[in-house]
């Protein structure tokens, strides 16, 4: 019964969501973005990783919300912490350029090693570019030698 009950909830949550989450996306392509950031803040505060990643972008971007960087940053961590690697890679995007915060070279690393090692062939570029070129971190051609490899 408590396994029933359990699968119950789930359906409903999901259900909730995806209600919640369709009609959110579907006014962001409107351009009701004030409509769209409303659904999918309940639907990020419940933990969807694909909802978070959107209102991150609507934070940075200003759409529907104030443009609020610190706020993007915190979306995108939540989801990146579920291994979402499109909000890995943009965290990567934001250490390594100090959108909306102090450059943070070697939490741009981590960021796009994640994401890279999930395949992401963004940020595997990306990585390969800061391990090649970059003065912030340290030059390392053999690490940026393998990472072409993996891109190619």
């Amino acid at each position: 019964m408590k396994k029933l009950f359990t699968a119950l909830i789930f359906t409903l949550a999901t259900t909730v969501w995806a209600g919640d989450f369709e009609d959110g996306v579907a006014a962001y392509n409107k351009g009701d973005f004030t409509t769209a950031a409303s659904l999918l803040q309940t639907v990020a505060e419940e933990g969807f990783s694909t909802a978070q990643v959107i209102l991150a972008l609507m934070y940075e971007k200003g759409k529907g919300v104030p443009q609020d960087s610190p706020e993007a940053v915190h979306w995108y961590k939540l989801a990146a912490a579920q291994g979402n690697a499109y909000a890995q890679l943009s965290l990567g995007h934001v250490y390594s350029n100090g959108k909306g915060i102090l450059p943070d070279y070697a939490e741009a690393v981590r960021w796009y090693k994640l994401a890279a090692e999930q395949g992401n062939k963004s940020a595997q570029y990306n990585l390969e570019v800061m391990y090649y070129s970059s003065e912030e971190v340290l030059q390392d051609y053999l690490q940026a030698h393998m990472r072409i490899n993996l891109i190619h």
